[in-house]
């Protein structure tokens, strides 16, 4: 690991402090042991279990983080050096997109915005605003366009949302909404807010790389990537032997910030405003990123693209 200074403050003065470039299964250990209640002692085989490493590496990587003092040789545990290596790769935001019609969803959607209609009691929206909070994710943005008034109601139970209108929700794809947020894409996650998150786990507070999250599968007609040592290579609809797309993604400081002068781009192109926004990164200039498959199974996101999806989830809706 490579040393560079930065400034911080503690107590209000500023001092000197080395920040560590850290591999990625020294983040992957770092970040299972940020999460692990207090007095919980894991064991190598645990760690090794629970980030998807082999035993030795597991123990060469924690014999470099012992050395580093980023943990505790003793506990087991992450100390507050650790915690600032963990820094630079802590989620600050989330953006929902939430701004379209819903019509594959009429007739619920005729009176409600799709991420507003409850599954069993609960919005859909809300089974991904509340892994948010839980993340400690404190930046909440919402773009929103269809019965926009009507996502006010959530302010009642997350005062710190900030909305975004998009005011050409009905006439452009969602490209047009992340052109409303594209100076807010660093450090976030983008989420389509009529996902139904069933494991709210998958929402953490620390990423390593920018990543969407998908499903390996051996044929789909969805939207899904190919992949290539762990990297999207080609984003296509429908393929074998391939990753069946999820729209949760995760972009880092830099490449948010790419995206912002991007999403313009391919806004004002000639038929920009019909794309979607994916396509920016993973078409468009797929050159000048790096995304990641981030793996997820089909029982942790639903879905709910039709009516018939909606009864199966939810019975009270077939009577």
């Amino acid at each position: 690991m490579r040393g560079r200074k930065t400034e911080v403050k503690r107590n209000g003065s500023p001092f000197r402090r080395a920040v560590r470039e850290i591999s990625r299964p020294q983040f992957d250990i770092l970040a299972l042991l940020e999460r692990q209640k207090e007095g919980k002692v894991l064991t190598q085989r645990a760690i090794a279990k629970a980030v998807g490493l082999s035993v030795g590496t597991v123990n060469k990587t924690l014999t470099q983080l012992f050395e580093a003092k980023l943990v505790d040789r003793i506990a087991i545990t992450i100390t507050p050096r650790g915690m600032d290596a963990l820094e630079p790769f802590r989620v600050h935001r989330a953006v929902f997109l939430a701004a379209g019609f819903g019509e594959r969803l009429i007739p619920i959607t005729l009176n409600t915005p799709k991420p507003l209609v409850r599954v069993k009691g609960t919005r859909i929206i809300d089974t991904l605003l509340d892994a948010i909070v839980a993340a400690d994710i404190k930046e909440i943005y919402i773009v929103r366009g269809y019965l926009g008034e009507q996502f006010d109601q959530l302010l009642y139970k997350y005062p710190g949302i900030r909305f975004f209108e998009n005011p050409a929700y009905n006439e452009a794809n969602n490209i047009a909404s992340v052109m409303c947020v594209r100076y807010h894409l660093q450090n976030a996650y983008v989420l389509e807010s009529d996902l139904l998150l069933c494991n709210p786990g998958l929402i953490t507070k620390y990423q390593y790389r920018s990543n969407y999250l998908a499903v390996p599968v051996e044929v789909t007609d969805d939207w899904c990537f190919e992949v290539k040592n762990g990297v999207i290579s080609k984003f296509k609809l429908g393929g074998r032997n391939c990753y069946h797309m999820f729209g949760i993604s995760y972009w880092n400081r830099e490449d948010g910030a790419k995206l912002a002068e991007h999403i313009k781009k391919v806004y004002e192109m000639p038929g920009g405003r019909e794309r979607y926004w994916d396509q920016i990164a993973l078409e468009y200039f797929i050159k000048d990123y790096n995304v990641e498959v981030r793996e997820c199974g089909f029982d942790e996101i639903v879905e709910i693209d039709t009516f018939p999806e909606l009864k199966r989830q939810d019975k009270t809706y077939c009577v």
